[in-house]
């Protein structure tokens, strides 16, 4: 009797330091963030003041102040670029990762090695070649010169990605449809991938992300009429000061999209890629 109530205490204690790990972790992590939101509603008195003021009159400046520059249509850039290129990614990439997963796994890996070489090189090696052949055709400071070369990116990542989902997929469920009278492109599209679905949000996401996000590409490939949001932060910092205030808003606004993209893909991250698709 003894031993079994020393065990469950002993685990207890475990749960315990296993559950202060884990908010610890989280508040390391989320604390950026929060200090980033925290500085966009501080005055700039407020965001250099020593000690850090905690407990502070919140002020809107910051966001009206954002708006009414041109950030609002650097935003909306980022928003359609990023939507795009995430939308025609998936729709290329996800019945050519079907394919390869149904291919002879000989003939399958070699595409898939090719596929995944566009990637090896480091972006910047890129960087000419696509600023001259844009200046060539007209994409230079455009939103479809940067769908198209986000694109490039991204579908190669949906190909890997999704290969993997629809790998393990149990084939069963497809021969079984075909028995009942099903097309390929119907047991593709109504059973494949609603099994597919985590997989399908999670490469989303990852594709959003890398588009939201790039700055480097948007610096390089855009002026004033494509620029995307990360690069109008960067135009906060000028010779005459750094407007923190704004920067801090600017940085808030670009997370929200992404908060909310995660929010509604939820539901698809947390569920059972096949759960309960085949029993016994």
């Amino acid at each position: 009797m003894s031993t079994s109530t020393d065990y469950q205490s002993h685990l207890k204690w475990q749960r315990f330091w296993l559950h202060a790990l884990v908010i610890v972790l989280v508040l390391l992590v989320m604390f950026p963030f929060v200090w980033l939101l925290i500085m966009s509603f501080k005055t700039i008195d407020d965001i250099f003041a020593w000690p850090p003021k905690w407990l502070f009159v919140p002020t809107l400046e910051n966001y009206t102040g954002l708006w009414e520059g041109d950030f609002p249509k650097s935003f909306a850039n980022s928003l359609i670029v990023s939507v795009g290129s995430t939308a025609i990614a998936i729709l290329l990439g996800v019945p050519g990762a079907y394919a390869l997963s149904r291919m002879d796994m000989g003939r399958s890996n070699q595409l898939s090695i090719l596929i995944l070489a566009s990637r090896m090189a480091p972006p910047i090696a890129f960087t000419i070649p696509y600023f001259l052949a844009y200046r060539h055709i007209g994409l230079l400071d455009s939103r479809l010169g940067l769908v198209i070369i986000y694109l490039t990116f991204n579908l190669s990542l949906v190909v890997w990605l999704m290969r993997s989902f629809f790998d393990a997929t149990p084939r069963a469920l497809e021969e079984a449809a075909w028995i009942d009278g099903a097309s390929l492109w119907q047991s593709f599209v109504k059973i494949i991938l609603p099994l597919s679905g985590p997989g399908l949000a999670a490469t989303a996401i990852l594709c959003f992300l890398y588009s939201w996000n790039d700055f480097f590409f948007a610096l390089i490939l855009t002026r004033t009429e494509a620029t995307t949001a990360p690069v109008a932060i960067v135009n906060f910092m000028n010779y005459e000061g750094w407007a923190w205030g704004k920067i801090a808003a600017g940085g808030a606004m670009v997370m929200l999209p992404v908060l909310v993209f995660s929010f509604l893909v939820r539901r698809f991250l947390i569920q059972g890629m096949t759960a309960g698709a085949i029993k016994g």
